[in-house]
């Protein structure tokens, strides 16, 4: 069989009175990502290592923040559509696994959510996705609750 892996990698700026969305799933908070988009920062680094597993560049080549139909834009469906373009080069998602990083809130209790919603956006059992929080011991921008950093890795598998 042919497999690929890809890593991908987003951060963003947090800021008061912005919607906090993670996973596909908004959380309440009192500061959101400041982005073009909704922000979500585990979707991008999700789309970045799909895209990177298969040489594509980054979501910033496909959906460029210069580009103002994706202003303010749903993260889930930037997610569909590089679901179909993985989809497209002869690929599927075998599995997902992504860590985000920030300080507050906790985000134990919406990891159950941001696994469901990934899995149905994607097209594979929630079992087949990987959901994982830290905080930074309040170190550094995330431990400052000035951003939010997610890493991702999946493997894709030849259809």
């Amino acid at each position: 069989m042919d497999f690929r892996i890809g890593h991908g990698y987003d951060v963003h700026a947090l800021a008061d009175g912005l919607r906090l969305v993670l996973g596909g799933v908004e959380i309440e908070h009192t500061k959101g990502c400041v982005a073009h988009s909704d922000g979500d920062v585990a979707i991008h680094a999700i789309c970045d290592a799909m895209l990177g597993a298969l040489a594509l560049g980054d979501i910033g080549k496909l959906f460029p923040d210069s580009d103002q139909r994706y202003k303010g834009i749903d993260s889930t469906l930037l997610l569909k559509e590089v679901v179909e373009v993985v989809a497209s080069k002869g690929y599927s998602v075998g599995n997902v696994d992504c860590t985000i990083a920030m300080q507050r809130p906790k985000l134990r209790p919406h990891i159950d959510a941001m696994r469901q919603r990934l899995a149905e956006v994607i097209g594979i059992d929630i079992d087949r996705v990987s959901v994982k929080a830290t905080t930074t011991e309040k170190l550094g921008f995330e431990g400052r609750e000035e951003g939010v950093s997610t890493t991702a890795v999946v493997l894709l598998k030849a259809l």
